[in-house]
């Protein structure tokens, strides 16, 4: 094997091993295999590249070129041109399937489900990566600076495993690092030829040399293995030994763990983006909606409940999805017994909105919805799938307003072991202090209901918290600790810290991410704005279900159920709504008198914001990206056109031309000439320049099969070009231009359509473009070598002076 063959199997290698690293990232491993046959057939198109040999830029844009086909030849089959070609089809579909895959990545815990445009985001960073590591290391020979794109590839996989990627995954990686190292110095080392040792003595009567007896290794090459290993042992010996290296690649505690650690989020959720969005500037309508709700106040919209906490992060828990039944079975825990009113809800959701999750009223009981959908039952929710998302729909969800007494909700029994086990579950590193603040909080309360209520009121009115969006966003143990101590937030920690200290107290508990009820406009039409979204807690009571209590102050509204009973002889005060931060449906947010500029940009005017996959404003596709498309889209469609765009100029040229003098009539009949015998060359007739006119043109009649006008129109312009060529005074031709159209007919009549298509599309005369580029290089090749050798003998002689001998 030659020394740049096996370099470009071990950058193959290379790329695979650091790969590894993206494993525990989804719950299937055969996209594995997958990346690994295309990587592959983009190695070897790259190796049989170098032996053509082609340019190494040419190479590398092969190779890109050959990615970009298989990605559609595997994700965008059916889109393709010929089921190979990404054309606009295709490439939108590609578009669709990486913004699914974002999105899916925002809103799965590790190890998330191996979607489409997950494996598309999988597959492709790996052939991506793959690329740069192959022209680094063997189309430009510089094996070092190929680390950095596998250290990117090993990094981005550590960052969203949280801890997924342990030091097994480290070893492999930097293992076929260190393998194409070494590739490269053997490579290097054997143009030198034999290295002689020197001093050192060899073994026996053998010569000392690049290879010892035996085939073994010499001194410099087991020296370059012994470093390796070394650095590579340093590199994960050294950051367990010393605590002040704790946070590098071989850390699996992750961020947030423990009293000491910093408690920010290190694992991707709806919420990523949450804060950036509560500090946005401006405002726009996501949803419409029309309910028959008599109070709209609690209409709250859940997209996604999050109930696994790991001291790092609120996550959803990964479980299956089915198909969307109708209607939508009994909520969970519900008893008969608890009252509850039937609410219907038409909703509308903005092309600017575009979200995997569907925002529902809960506990919505059927949902009448286009499109794909599926069902995740534990949360209630619905989930687009292959791509689908809120963009644009218009559905209708019947929900149920349930209406549980307090007398009801303080007798609930104890909820089912199975299930208060999983929602009471916190993870050993929450401090103490949550705990002991939960008890202080809740002292005298007889029942869960009333400790709920309790931390509730205490968050939203009693504990002196306010509300804060530049506080750190952090929800890890740490953070609820250090959130309980500032007391300064914004939604995710209040109700972060709400279900943990219930969970602390027995009581289970998850949060729920959606948007709360909006802005009343005319004719009873509900407007939801991007800063109306919102994050709460919801707590379970046997016998009532999952229900929503509200601990952050000044958003959204307390629910009917945990208000203070009226004293018996006083009329209870109506519930009434509390201001919405959503304007009205423009994209200007209302002006507020009261509402000074830095109130609002510190979300102090009653604004919430939009989870993660909403973003900050509605630009539209981007300009670049238009004119990128654009420009694909174009190039595309001519590349294959350029020959038959050549022949029509040509043409145009050849039959334009038009003069009075002898000169120029003799041109026009030879142009007239030269693009009869090329139309014949396009149909098959393959030219023959050793022949006459005359010979030329009974060919072209015997082999295009011409008659009539058509034959007669060779033989005439065959008879003017002898008599430009030969005559003393040329007759002037006439009709040169209708002579080539009967020709061009006469040629094309015997064809079926594949050859006329053929002839067209792909004229073989457009191969003297090629003939021409390849003679211009030649030339210009051999001018610069004549110049260089000017050059070279002029400095030549500059340098050497003639030696002066002395008598």
């Amino acid at each position: 094997m030659s020394g740049r063959a096996r370099l470009a199997l071990c950058a193959y290698a290379a790329t695979l091993m650091a790969s590894g690293a993206l494993v525990p990232l989804v719950d299937e491993v055969d996209w594995i295999a997958h990346a690994a046959l295309l990587l592959g057939i983009q190695s070897v198109v790259g190796a049989l590249a170098r032996r053509v040999p082609l340019a190494r830029p040419l190479i590398v844009v092969l190779q890109a070129v050959l990615a970009v086909v298989m990605l559609t030849v595997v994700f965008a089959r059916e889109q393709a041109l010929a089921a190979v070609v990404p054309g606009p089809e295709a490439v939108q579909r590609l578009g669709e399937l990486l913004r699914a895959g974002a999105d899916d990545v925002g809103q799965y815990a590790i190890p998330a489900p191996a979607s489409a445009g997950i494996r598309l985001m999988l597959i492709g960073g790996v052939l991506l990566i793959g690329l740069a590591v192959d022209a680094l290391a063997v189309t430009f020979r510089s094996a070092a600076p190929a680390g950095l794109p596998l250290l990117a590839l090993y990094s981005v996989a550590a960052g969203l495993s949280g801890g997924g990627a342990t030091w097994l995954w480290f070893l492999l990686a930097a293992s076929g690092y260190l393998v194409l190292l070494l590739a490269e110095g053997r490579d290097r080392l054997s143009q030198w030829g034999r290295v002689f040792g020197g001093a050192a003595p060899s073994r026996g009567n053998g010569p000392t040399g690049l290879l010892a007896p035996g085939g073994g290794t010499t001194a410099p090459v087991r020296t370059g293995r012994r470093i390796g290993v070394v650095a590579l042992g340093i590199a994960m010996v050294v950051p367990a030994a010393l605590p002040s290296l704790s946070g590098g690649l071989l850390n699996t505690a992750g961020s947030g763990r423990g009293e000491g650690g910093g408690g920010t989020i290190s694992a991707v959720n709806p919420l990523v983006s949450l804060q950036d969005n509560l500090n946005q500037p401006d405002d726009r309508e996501v949803l419409r909606y029309r309910t028959n709700a008599q109070d709209p106040s609690g209409m709250y919209l859940r997209m996604v409940a999050l109930d696994q906490f790991d001291g790092t992060s609120w996550r959803s828990s990964v479980r299956k999805v089915e198909d969307v039944p109708a209607p939508l079975p009994r909520p969970e825990g519900l008893s008969e017994a608890v009252g509850g009113v039937s609410v219907t809800t038409n909703l509308s959701a903005a092309d600017s909105y575009e979200q995997k999750w569907l925002p529902l009223p809960y506990p919505a009981t059927s949902v009448a919805i286009e499109g794909r959908w599926r069902y995740e039952p534990a949360g209630r929710m619905l989930v687009g799938d292959d791509g689908q998302t809120t963009r644009g729909k218009q559905y209708t969800v019947t929900s149920l307003l349930v209406q549980p007494t307090p007398k009801q909700l303080a007798d609930a029994p104890a909820p089912p072991g199975s299930l208060a086990r999983e929602y009471t579950s916190v993870p050993d590193s929450l401090p103490r202090d949550v705990k002991a603040t939960a008890l202080e909080v809740t002292a005298g309360a007889a029942n869960d209901y009333e400790r709920a209520v309790k931390l509730q009121d205490w968050f939203a009115s009693e504990g002196g918290f306010t509300y804060d969006t530049q506080v750190s966003s952090g929800t890890g143990v740490a953070a609820i600790s250090r959130f309980l101590t500032a007391k300064k937030g914004f939604c995710v920690h209040f109700s972060f810290s709400m279900a943990a200290m219930a969970r602390t107290l027995g009581i289970p508990a998850r949060v729920a991410v959606g948007f709360t009820p909006g802005t009343q406009q005319g004719g009873g039409v509900m407007s939801v704005g991007i800063r109306d979204a919102h994050a709460w807690p919801e707590l379970y009571f046997e016998g009532v279900g999952w229900l929503r209590f509200e601990p952050t102050p000044t958003r959204g509204s307390v629910p009917e159920y945990t208000r203070p009973e009226a004293p018996s002889g006083e009329a209870p005060a109506p519930a009434q709504p509390e201001a919405s931060a959503s304007a009205a449906p423009s994209a200007a947010p209302s002006a507020d008198p009261s509402c000074t500029p830095q109130m609002r940009r510190l979300a102090e005017c009653g604004e919430t914001a939009a989870p993660g996959a909403v973003t900050p404003a509605d630009p539209g596709t981007p300009l670049t990206t238009v004119l990128l498309i654009a420009l694909g889209v174009v190039a595309a469609l001519l590349v294959p056109l350029l020959p038959m765009l050549w022949r029509i100029r040509v043409t145009s040229r050849r039959l334009g031309s038009s003069g009075r003098t002898a000169e120029d009539a003799a041109a026009r009949t030879l142009a007239a000439w030269r693009e009869i015998i090329d139309t014949a060359w396009d149909h098959g007739v393959v030219p023959d320049e050793s022949r006459t006119p005359r010979r030329t043109a009974e060919r072209i009649v015997r082999l295009g099969g011409l008659e009539g006008p058509a034959a007669e129109a060779v033989h005439r312009t065959a008879g003017a070009v002898e008599q430009v060529l030969y005559a003393p005074r040329p007759r002037p031709a006439t009709g040169l231009a209708e002579d080539v159209a009967r020709v061009r007919a006469g040629l094309r009549a015997p064809l079926g359509a594949v050859p006329r298509l053929r002839a067209t599309l792909a004229p073989r005369s457009a191969v003297q473009v090629l003939w021409a580029l390849s003679a211009s290089w030649a030339a210009v090749a051999d001018r610069w070598a004549a110049v260089r050798h000017r050059l070279t003998a002029r400095w030549s002689g500059a340098l050497r002076r003639p030696s002066r001998q002395r008598g």
